[in-house]
């Protein structure tokens, strides 16, 4: 009788703890964070190291991430944050001008989900926006172009003033090239970035050297990212123009413009941007609000460093 009684109670007890064990289980598969990245600019090679550097971090931290990409359709994001605000996702990262979402942004507030901006820009709908300083990178080509050339002679910029990280430094370069009588903005170009930008940079850089044939007529080509400075330089060569010393300057400092830096040639100098640093930087904001933190910062800067020929190989 005492023998039976105590196997029932010990199955009584496997199975009570078989059960408490299947409930944390699920408990904790439930507890896993859903995170969505959502961006029309995925075919950047900086968005792209941004949003690796988040999923490596996220990776580390259980989370469920979703990246989705709009290819270029701006509007298509204000939609794609409607989706996953109704799944209920714990939180949406974001690498577009908020200002053109705010839709979106309004939805994923009113359903109680933290946005955050990766490289994106500042805005009262964003927990925080992770990024490098533009200003001072900015600051740092222009001024390296103004020294280079002399403060004197034709500058050609190339910009893009619809992406708030990117539109701040053509202001600062902008300040900084009025700032000097005998530098001349021949053009300030926006390209067309859906295919990454350097083929209609390369276009565009074709059509202002034919109506500027004279040597020296351009002293210099101050692009807001590397990918207008590459398409600059390969229009460059392909008119045969290398030779006039036309300096380059690019921002990010991505694999192609620093085997061009390497290489000696006009494209002299960039700013790297720690994006695997930006990506990580924001899962950690992230982390710090499902934590229960709340973020006074507006925006967290992540540092950058001048790249030239002095230092490409380090």
């Amino acid at each position: 009788m005492f023998g039976r009684a105590a196997a029932g109670s010990l199955s009584a007890w496997v199975l009570g703890a078989a059960a408490i064990a299947f409930a944390s289980l699920t408990g904790a598969a439930q507890a896993q964070p859903k995170i969505a990245v959502i961006t029309p600019y995925l075919a950047q090679p900086g968005t792209q190291f941004y949003v690796e550097g988040f999923q490596e971090a996220a990776k580390d931290k259980g989370w469920d991430v979703n990246v989705i990409d709009t290819k270029g359709d701006v509007a298509a994001v204000i939609s794609r944050i409607e989706d996953v605000a109704n799944q209920k996702v714990d939180a949406i990262v974001i690498n577009v001008d908020p200002a053109q979402v705010a839709a979106g942004l309004q939805t994923a507030k009113d359903a109680g989900i933290p946005v955050f901006g990766m490289d994106s820009g500042s805005d009262p709908l964003l927990v925080t926006n992770v990024t490098s300083n533009g200003y001072a990178m900015a600051a740092e080509t222009a001024v390296y172009v103004a020294n280079r050339i002399g403060g004197n002679g034709g500058v050609v910029m190339f910009v893009f003033d619809a992406f708030p990280p990117v539109q701040v430094r053509g202001v600062v370069a902008d300040a900084i090239f009025g700032n000097f009588p005998d530098i001349e903005v021949i053009d300030r170009v926006t390209p067309d970035v859906s295919d990454g930008g350097i083929a209609d940079s390369r276009a565009k850089m074709e059509a202002i050297l034919a109506a500027n044939p004279e040597p020296g007529s351009i002293k210099a080509v101050w692009a807001a990212w590397d990918q207008p400075g590459l398409g600059a330089l390969q229009a460059i060569e392909a008119a045969g123009r290398e030779g006039e010393g036309i300096v380059i300057t690019g921002i990010d400092a991505n694999p192609q413009a620093r085997e061009a830096i390497a290489a000696g040639g006009n494209f002299e100098a960039s700013v790297a941007q720690d994006f695997q640093g930006i990506g990580s930087a924001t899962a950690d904001a992230v982390a710090r609000v499902l934590d229960g933190e709340t973020i006074k910062q507006t925006v967290i800067y992540v540092p950058t460093k001048l790249v030239t020929a002095a230092n490409v190989g380090d």
